[in-house]
């Protein structure tokens, strides 16, 4: 198995600008709309020049579905620092606690809202959207595999894919469980009776 490529200096910088971009280009879209939002107006509210736009994004729809790719960056990272002995479930468990405070923080679970909607509005940013779900799954999927000494692609190993299926199976059950309660009882909670309920056993 191939061990994941270190993020080099220069891929990091490039991912904060592109998420200051990122949330430059949300402000305007939650004041203006998106569809009244320009590149022009995203490049000079970020103090950046058109061209230089196009050097992180390649268009306005790239923008908004790219923040995924950042977020998948994000969970795949997480999961290389965790300790190689931990459980999967476990890892993966504390893989999700980046995404704690899109749900619990009352700004961040507003703001993440209206973006959610814009993409569900808009044809072309739910299809790029669920392609960037796959892409973050299959991120976990390669990492999970290499943990349980997994190869789906010799031998149709599926225990990979129905690990991290099951876990983000669970992150959606708890989101729904959470938003339809008085939200009395923390979400990372009830994230953990979800995930609990399952308490995948891998085997190699």
């Amino acid at each position: 198995m191939s061990e994941p490529r270190p993020v080099t200096m220069r891929e990091r910088t490039r991912r904060i600008a592109q998420t200051e971009l990122t949330v430059v280009a949300q402000d305007l879209f939650l004041e203006h709309g998106y569809e009244e939002t320009t590149v022009d107006q995203i490049a000079a509210a970020a103090g950046m020049s058109k061209r230089t736009f196009f050097r992180y994004f390649p268009s306005k729809d790239a923008l908004v579905i790219g923040k995924y790719d950042l977020f998948g960056d994000r969970m795949a990272e997480a999961l290389d620092q965790r300790p190689a002995d931990e459980p999967v479930w476990e890892s993966l468990r504390r893989v999700f606690d980046i995404t704690l405070d899109y749900v619990q923080d009352e700004h961040q679970r507003a703001r993440n809202d209206a973006m959610e909607a814009i993409v569900r509005s808009t044809p072309q940013l739910s299809a790029g959207y669920l392609e960037k779900m796959q892409r973050i799954q299959q991120l976990l999927i390669g990492r999970v595999a290499n943990r349980i000494g997994s190869d789906e692609s010799d031998d149709g190993d599926p225990r990979a894919s129905a690990i991290v299926g099951a876990a983000f199976a669970c992150m959606q059950a708890a989101r729904a469980s959470w938003f339809a309660s008085d939200q009395s009882v923390p979400f990372d909670q009830v994230l953990d009776r979800a995930m609990g309920a399952l308490a995948v056993q891998e085997r190699r």
